[in-house]
């Protein structure tokens, strides 16, 4: 398909979901509003759920939020969904493109106006098998702005819709969310800069390893990774049915790369969005984990002699 005709389509569904969103604003509350309620007050502190408790909380009437790609969602859609980008809630200009916005007002009216309430349980979908762990940067974003009851699913909309097709009832009417940033999975620049010279924690690159070792394919400033970083793909985590590793195989992995639950982690990718997703599990696992959501854009953008890369591959076991 012509990139301009794919940009124009993308545009077109854009505009639409806007209007959708907008409409929110006057529909009246859900009557299967005090399920969600009640469901609330039970569930787990796990950021990642497996599809059936998912199809529950969609049941009983959790918002369902759609980060899937414009085009993918129009191949599978999701009827009841709620189609979300996580560009809308991050800064627009390079080369901070990867950190959340700054305005707390503005960002509770945009989770607002998509139906977020903070006593509904939120359930959000990627396509595991194309996307770029957007869903657990969805999901990241809104534990780190206070709302604790988001879930991603274990294997996306495949293992969702595995055992058929799923109804999702509307969740009309605004939300009632209100930003109250948790800043327990997030850290700067600052602090990863100061970081640099102490052994306090590790720092794991979870990108490609062509970006590892210095290609610079998504608009990064200069290449490499952070000096002593650790490596591991994010996708090397999924089995091939985009489904989670079981977790001995996941703690193995990671110890095999140095990285052990005993010591803070600290991730990072591009734009925060493929570590996002990595620091879900690792939430999961019982891992101290942060996300720098600033990520390669912002680091490789500032001064190279006080934010130095490294392209040096260290051995690394097989996995």
């Amino acid at each position: 398909m012509p990139l301009v005709f794919r940009r124009t389509i993308v545009a077109l569904l854009a505009g639409f979901a806007a209007l959708v969103i907008a409409a929110y604003a006057w529909m009246p509350e859900p009557a299967n509003r005090p399920a969600a309620d009640a469901q609330a007050a039970s569930l787990p502190d796990n950021w990642i759920i497996q599809p059936e408790l998912a199809r529950q909380l969609i049941s009983g009437g959790a918002l369902v939020l759609d980060t899937r790609d414009p085009l993918l969602a129009l191949v599978q859609p999701l009827p009841g969904s709620v189609p979300v980008q996580w560009q809308a809630f991050s800064q627009a200009d390079a080369p901070s493109r990867g950190l959340l916005l700054d305005d707390d007002d503005a960002l509770s009216q945009r989770l607002q106006a998509i139906g977020v309430s903070a006593d509904r349980p939120v359930v959000v979908i990627a396509d595991n098998s194309q996307g770029w762990g957007e869903d657990g940067r969805i999901v990241w974003m809104l534990h780190t702005l206070g709302h604790e009851k988001a879930y991603m699913v274990d294997g996306g909309i495949n293992a969702l819709l595995a055992s058929g097709s799923i109804t999702i009832p509307t969740v009309a009417g605004a939300g009632d969310f209100v930003v109250n940033r948790n800043e327990r999975w997030l850290t700067t620049i600052e602090t990863v800069r100061d970081r640099l010279d102490t052994e306090d924690g590790v720092f794991v690159d979870v990108r490609e390893p062509r970006e590892f070792a210095g290609a610079v394919p998504y608009g990064e400033t200069r290449g490499g990774h952070l000096p002593g970083a650790k490596h591991v793909y994010y996708r090397e985590l999924l089995g091939a049915n985009g489904r989670l590793l079981p977790e001995a195989q996941i703690r193995a992995l990671l110890t095999s790369r140095g990285i052990t639950d005993d010591v803070e982690v600290i991730a990072y990718c591009t734009g925060g969005v493929r570590s996002a997703w990595f620091t879900a599990v690792l939430h999961d696992l019982g891992y101290q984990v942060r996300t720098y959501a600033g990520s390669m854009w912002e680091w490789s953008a500032a001064e190279a002699d006080s934010h130095p890369l490294s392209t040096e591959i260290a051995f690394r076991p097989a996995s």
